[in-house]
C-alpha cells in the first residue's frame, strides 16, 4: 500500500476516533421500523403503519411480496397484506436494509456515483445471501439479505470524508485503496454503534478473510460466498484464488467447482431475487 494512502487511513480513523467525522446514524424510518418491530405487541399492522409512511420503500416490500421467490398464487398491491405475506420479522428486516438506500447519496457528482455503485453492489450480494442462505442452511434468510446490504457500510464515513478533501477525490486509485483496507473495520464499528446483532455486526469486518475457519456456518460465510460468487467469471484478482480452500464454502455444502448446471435453480432464484432490488 502506498504511503499516501496509510496516512489517510491514519487520518481517517483518528477523525473518527476524535470525533471530528461522525459515525453515520440510522435513518428515521429505520429506528421506527426497529421499534415496532421489537415491540411486544408487533403485528402487520403495526409494521404498516411505520412503512406507510414511506412510499417508495411501500413500494418495494409489495414488489418482494409478489416476486417468484414466495411462489404467490395471486398478486397483491396492499401493503399489509405484503408484510402479512412476508412475516413479521422477515419484514422488518428487509424494509430496516431497504430504507438505508437514502444513506447512499452525496452532494458531490463523483462521490454520489460512487455511493451509488457501493450500493448496487450491495443489492446483488444481498440477492445472494438471502439465497444461500435459504437454499443451503438453516439460517434466517432475511438476516442473511440484511447482513448483505449492510457489508460494505463502512464506505460511508471514508467518503463523507473524501468529500471534504479534494484532493482525495482526485485520487480513485488510494481513495480505493484506503476503502479496501478499512472499510470493513469501519463498518463492524457503526453496526455495533446500531446495536445490531453481533453476529450481523461482525459480517463487515470479516467477511473478506478468506483464511477465516469456523466449525459451523453463520452469516459472514454466506456473505463471503455471496461476494465471490458475484464476482465469479469475472477478472477480478480474487477469482484467481483457489476457492477450494475457503472454509466458507464447505461450510455451506458447496463445491466451488459445481458444474453451473448442478446450481442452475439456485442461479434462477438469485436473478429473481436479484430483480427485487432493481
Amino acid at each position: 500500500m502506498s504511503k499516501l494512502a496509510e496516512i489517510i487511513e491514519r487520518q481517517v480513523t483518528n477523525a473518527i476516533t476524535d470525533d471530528e467525522l461522525d459515525l453515520p446514524t440510522l435513518p428515521e424510518v429505520a429506528l421506527r421500523i426497529r421499534d415496532a418491530a421489537e415491540s411486544e405487541n408487533v403485528s402487520a399492522n403495526s409494521l404498516q403503519a411505520v412503512i406507510s409512511q414511506d412510499p417508495a420503500l411501500s413500494g418495494q416490500m409489495i414488489k418482494m411480496a409478489n416476486s417468484p421467490m414466495f411462489r404467490a398464487t395471486r398478486p397483491i398491491d396492499d401493503l399489509n397484506m405484503a408484510l402479512s405475506r412476508l412475516g413479521v420479522e422477515y419484514a422488518a428486516n428487509l424494509a430496516t436494509g431497504l430504507a438505508m438506500q437514502q444513506m447512499f447519496q452525496a452532494t458531490s457528482e463523483v462521490i454520489d456515483r460512487k455511493l451509488r455503485s457501493v450500493w448496487s453492489t450491495a443489492t446483488e450480494i444481498a440477492a445472494i445471501s438471502g439465497v444461500l442462505a435459504k437454499c443451503f442452511t438453516a439460517l434466517r434468510p432475511d438476516q442473511a439479505t440484511l447482513a448483505g446490504l449492510t457489508h460494505s457500510i463502512g464506505v460511508l464515513p471514508i467518503l463523507s470524508w473524501a468529500e471534504q478533501h479534494s484532493d482525495l477525490l482526485s485520487d480513485s486509485i488510494t481513495l480505493d485503496r484506503v476503502i479496501d483496507n478499512i472499510h470493513g473495520s469501519l463498518g463492524t464499528m457503526i453496526l455495533q454503534s446500531w446495536d445490531f446483532p453481533p453476529e450481523l455486526a461482525l459480517v463487515p469486518s470479516s467477511h473478506m478473510d478468506l483464511t477465516r475457519k469456523v466449525e459451523n456456518v453463520d452469516y459472514v460465510d454466506v456473505v463471503t460466498v455471496a461476494t465471490l460468487q458475484n464476482i465469479a467469471g469475472t477478472e477480478h484478482p480474487l477469482t484467481r484464488f483457489d476457492w477450494n480452500e475457503i472454509q466458507a464454502f464447505h461450510n455451506l455444502g458447496l463445491d466451488p467447482d459445481m458444474e453451473s448446471s448442478e446450481l442452475e435453480e439456485f442461479h434462477g432464484d438469485v436473478e429473481e431475487a436479484k430483480a427485487v432490488f432493481s
